[in-house]
Formats: structure tokens, sequence, C-alpha cells
């Protein structure tokens, strides 16, 4: 029985690999420019120096690797936090934490912190942003044994309400050019041109999935509940601890390198719970290359659709996620 259980879930995970690799390289080939796929391989091996090249290597090849990157980054927080919960409506912007790193991109714009410590002060705000709600949604919330969780939820929405608001007070009082920046980054996109920003986008998505595998099981026992949890063994207030941390690293960075991006973290993880099952050491991995092939769909499309012009690829991860979401909620199959 073992055995046949890690057979599927070899055969699983080798399919999202599979299907990661064959919409990356659709991606490749997409765009106002036409390249064939039939050309890519000589181009990338004989034509350095020549305008497809320059488009292949240096616009969209980083453009797929940081959609990959801000996919999985989100899927995977969702699914940490709905593990943590037990609660499939639980995502980084129900807690709050897309919220805070977003006002702390905005609040970094407007005070213009990027031309003093440079391009890395965009996920260092984002990060700073999304922990201080953690802190706040986590003592506010903290009983003498245990956390409270649906006063955390609570308190999370209305925080996010309320980091929404400073935003919208920000774009207020801002500049003009500083107000098109801001907006621009609200609709959420992938057309990052700074490799320094898209290495920490690769590397630190990959740092979140690691660190995750190490909670695995206490993700497990706590889909059992708290007391439950803490009863086999398991030290469930340090893991909410290192997992929250976890959560807010990776939304934090998602945010301040590609702006808004709504349902990824929501509805990719709902499905691949209903495909592969509730055990996190399978979900962890397979909602990961779900989210990197779902966020790089969404910015085919939203390269395409009104080609040559680009729509923000929020507003394609907003639409085809709701649609989604209401079809799984109809049918009554999504399950924790």
């Amino acid at each position: 029985m073992k055995n046949k259980k890690i057979k599927k879930w070899a055969l699983m995970l080798s399919g999202l690999v599979t299907l990661l690799m064959a919409v990356g390289v659709l991606a490749l080939c997409t765009g106002s420019a036409g390249i064939e796929l039939k050309t890519i391989p000589g181009i990338l091996l004989n034509g350095k120096g020549t305008a497809d090249y320059s488009i292949l290597i240096g616009i969209r090849l980083p453009r797929i690797i940081l959609g990959m990157s801000i996919g999985g980054a989100l899927s995977l927080a969702g699914t940490l936090l709905q593990g943590m919960f037990r609660n499939p409506l639980v995502e980084p912007y129900t807690l709050g934490i897309s919220g805070g790193a977003s006002l702390g991109v905005c609040i970094n714009i407007l005070f213009r912190f990027y031309s003093v410590i440079g391009i890395i002060a965009y996920p260092l705000s984002g990060f700073s942003g999304a922990s201080l709600v953690i802190f706040l949604v986590y003592s506010l919330n903290r009983g003498p044994q245990h956390i409270r969780s649906n006063r955390m939820l609570l308190t999370g929405v209305m925080i996010s309400y309320v980091a929404s608001s400073l935003v919208m007070l920000l774009m207020a009082i801002s500049k003009t050019d500083d107000l098109q920046n801001i907006v621009l980054w609200i609709m959420g996109s992938l057309d990052e041109p700074n490799t320094v920003l898209i290495r920490i986008a690769f590397f630190g998505s990959l740092a979140g999935l690691i660190i995750s595998y190490f909670f695995c099981f206490d993700l497990n026992a706590l889909m059992l509940g708290e007391e439950e949890a803490a009863n086999l063994g398991f030290n469930t207030t340090r893991t909410k601890k290192i997992l929250f941390i976890t959560a807010s690293f990776l939304t934090g960075l998602s945010v301040a390198v590609a702006g808004i991006i709504m349902f990824v973290g929501l509805i990719v993880p709902h499905f691949m719970r209903m495909v592969t099952g509730p055990d996190h050491r399978i979900l962890l991995a397979s909602s990961f290359l779900a989210g990197a092939i779902f966020l790089t769909l969404c910015d085919i499309i939203a390269r395409v659709i009104i080609s040559p012009l680009e729509l923000p690829v929020g507003v394609i991860t907003g639409i085809i996620g709701g649609v989604m979401f209401i079809w799984a909620l109809s049918r009554k199959q999504v399950t924790l």
C-alpha cells in the first residue's frame, strides 16, 4: 500500500513537472514578436546578438522564471495557512498579510527608500509590512495556552481593510509619478526587468518550499486539531510561529516584486487538495508546481488577449480564479 502511494505521488509530480515545462516552452514562444517553436533551439545556440535572442533571453525567459516563482510562492503560502487553520477560505489576503505587504511597498515608493538602499528596498519593505501584520494578528489573538484561530481570521480581515484604506490614503497624497507607479503595481504584473529581484523571488520561493517540508508532519497533525496535535507530541505554538513567518516571507516577497495577484493562494491549494488528498507530504510540492503553472498560463493569456497590448496578470487571475472557485463551490467539492 505504501509503495502504491509513493508511485502515485511520483506520477503526479512527474506530470506536474512535465506540464510546467510545456507551459514554459509555450510562454517562451508566445508574444507580439512571432518566434516559432522550431526556431528557438537555433536562436539559443547560434543566434547570440540577434533581436530574437535578446527577446528570448532578456525578456521572456526572466518573465517565465518570475511567473513560476511568484505563482509557486503564493500557492505555497495559501497551502500553509489553510493547513494551519483547517479552513479552505484562508489565504494571504484574508489574513491581511498581502495588505501589510502592499502598504510597505507603497510607503517605499512614496518615500523613495529604493533610491537610498537600492532595489532590495522592494522585497524588504514587502516583507516588513507582511511581518508587521503577522505580529499584530498573532499578538492580538494569543490566549494563555493557545492561539484563537477564528478570532485571528477576523482580525486579519479587518487589518486587511485598514491596510487597503491606508494605501488609498497614500495614493491620494502622492505625486503623479508615484501615483502611476502605485496603480500599475497594484494591478499586478510580471513585467519586471531587474534580474536581482527575479533571482530573489526564485531562490526565496525555493527556500520557502524547503522550510515548509520540515513541518509537513506537523501540518498533517494540525488537521486533527491543535489539542490532538499537542497530544501527539508536536509543538504547535512553535510550528505556527515558523509557518506564519514563512507564509509572510513568501507573500511579502511576491507582493513586493509582482504586485497584488489575487486568487493564486486560494484556488490552487483547493484544487490540488482535491487531486492529491490532504497529506502535506505531496500537497506542498504539488501546490507549488500547480501555482507556477497557473500563473504562467494566466500571464500568457494576459499577453495575447489584446496583443500587442498587455493586460495586468492580476486581472486575469482574478477573473479565472473567481470563476473556478464559484464552479468548485457549486459542485460541493471544496474540502480540506
